[in-house]
């Protein structure tokens, strides 16, 4: 096993014998040259640490680049280091726009990266790392192709006082104005505690539906990544997320509009005085979540809202509503799976975690009658790409009488989906593992992911396993293999290189 203590000091020694000598340390690679060690002044900069890592993770070739960042692991780089440093190449070369999504899910599937390297085995923690450093250098080269952009440094003469950067940031976000955004978020980071800041993103993270729920993921899973790398990286981090915040592709300005991606929104404060105070003391009711399931499958944005606003009202609990919006979004993707239904079930991952850890009640509330909003919204968007299957929970709900285990789960999912949710309801019903699948899955993920939804998607539904209630989390899982991997499907190109990488030295 590798031990890091031991080889920085190697690394270390081998370095000062080689300077002494004149030697290179690395006979086989290019020499640099001091103008080309030289940081760019155009471009913000990261504390000095992780620029150095950055720099090579931006400035090697995709083909030689996961075997250097090994190079640089074995020389002593944490995986927290290597963590952050991946963050932030993707902050400083792509941005999340025309649309927060696409190339730029090189930054939001970071976290995702790392929640399945926490919860896999030892052996293949860096697994989903160096997948994510690879997939960064599809989406630099797409950047670098559509438009050369690169994080620039805010404009320090327009950044805010501490007494003023709250109220500019407000006034940014709530007029739409991109330049006035990035200065006081830059403000607001420098002298606002970390805990107001998110309380004033998570104002902004759900208010419209443009980007399918990409903004609200951003936010989530931006300051999961922070909470882990650390504070000091989160200017820039913060800038970029304002920026996605304001992206309203193409649209008239949104503030002196009145679009149908902003509505919800709006619509959703009148409905907070039908609320009562002690909202968070209902009652749980499978019923009621079965009801407001319904509405998903029929109604408008605003009726959806309105409905969990009364249930709220006639003393139904929380958990009632989110079981909803969770089930109602696993719904969908069984009626049609793919991009639409898969991403209602990472931003109701996303609203979830933003409504968990924000403190002003009315940010709660609106965010939980958005989150049943969001579920119509995604329906209609699938409709707009084509019929939705006629199927609900209880699809699965159905037996062929066969036992099953959770191979043949596995290997029904790359084959017959609908038959792999059933069995899977079923072997949950009868007593079965629920953790010795999660486990299966997610070591599928690793060996065939492909692509940031396969992430995204994993973390998303399997940590959301456990915010659903006993009445309807083995419903929920079984729905989530019509979108996670089965063992029939073919592994990722990269797997035997990322371990044959890591195994070196």
């Amino acid at each position: 096993m590798f031990s890091r203590a031991n080889s920085r000091r190697d690394f270390l020694r081998t370095t000062s014998l080689a300077a002494a000598g004149g030697c290179s340390v690395l006979p086989g690679l290019p020499r640099v040259s001091a103008d080309e060690a030289k940081l760019d002044p155009s471009l913000v900069q990261f504390d000095a640490p992780v620029e150095s890592l950055v720099r090579i993770i931006e400035d090697t070739a995709r083909s030689a680049l996961l075997e250097s960042i090994a190079d640089e692991i074995h020389a002593g780089r944490s995986y927290q280091e290597v963590l952050a440093a991946l963050l932030l190449a993707g902050i400083r070369n792509v941005q999340p726009r025309p649309v927060v999504g696409f190339k730029f899910h090189c930054v939001m599937v970071v976290n995702s990266c790392h929640l399945a390297s926490l919860a896999g085995p030892d052996e293949d923690r860096w697994l989903p790392i160096f997948w994510a450093l690879d997939y960064f250098k599809s989406s630099q080269a797409d950047e670098a192709k559509q438009s050369g952009w690169r994080m620039q440094p805010v404009n320090d003469a327009l950044v805010p006082s501490a007494t003023n950067a709250r109220a500019m940031f407000i006034d940014a976000m709530e007029t739409w104005d991109d330049e006035k955004a990035d200065a006081a978020t830059a403000g607001l980071v420098r002298t606002a505690g970390a805990g107001e800041v998110f309380e004033l993103f998570a104002r902004f993270a759900a208010r419209d539906f443009r980007s399918i729920g990409h903004k609200v993921i951003y936010l989530a899973n931006a300051w999961r990544t922070l909470q882990f790398i650390g504070w000091q990286h989160a200017e820039p981090v913060l800038r970029s997320l304002a920026f996605a915040f304001l992206n309203h592709s193409g649209d008239p300005n949104p503030a002196q509009s009145d679009l149908p991606a902003d509505r919800p929104w709006r619509t959703n404060q009148s409905l907070l005085a039908r609320i009562p105070d002690r909202w968070l003391e209902g009652k749980f009711d499978r019923a009621a979540t079965g009801e407001l399931m319904q509405t998903f499958h029929d109604d408008s944005p605003e009726a959806c809202a309105a409905a969990a606003a009364d249930a709220l009202a006639a003393g139904i609990g929380v958990q009632s509503i989110w079981d909803g919006v969770f089930v109602g979004a696993g719904e969908l993707l069984m009626r049609q799976p793919g991009i639409v239904g898969l991403h209602s079930l990472t931003t109701a991952n996303a609203m979830r975690y933003v409504w968990g850890n924000v403190a002003d009640e009315n940010i709660r509330k609106q965010l939980l009658l958005q989150a049943c909003s969001f579920n119509a919204l995604f329906r209609e968007a699938a409709l707009g790409r084509g019929e939705l299957a006629n199927r609900a929970y209880d699809t699965i709900l159905q037996s062929d009488g066969e036992n099953t285990d959770v191979q043949s789960i596995l290997t029904d999912i790359s084959s017959d989906r609908v038959r792999a949710a059933q069995r899977l309801y079923n072997y949950l019903a009868a007593g079965g593992s629920s953790v010795e699948f999660i486990d299966n899955a997610r070591r599928l993920l690793f060996s065939k992911g492909r692509d940031a939804h396969d992430y995204k998607f994993c973390s998303a539904v399997l940590e959301d396993f456990t915010h659903v209630s006993p009445a309807w989390r083995n419903a929920f899982l079984a729905m989530s293999v019509f979108n996670l991997k089965g063992s029939g499907h073919p592994d990722s190109n990269l797997l035997e290189r990322a371990q044959a990488a890591l195994s070196r030295g």
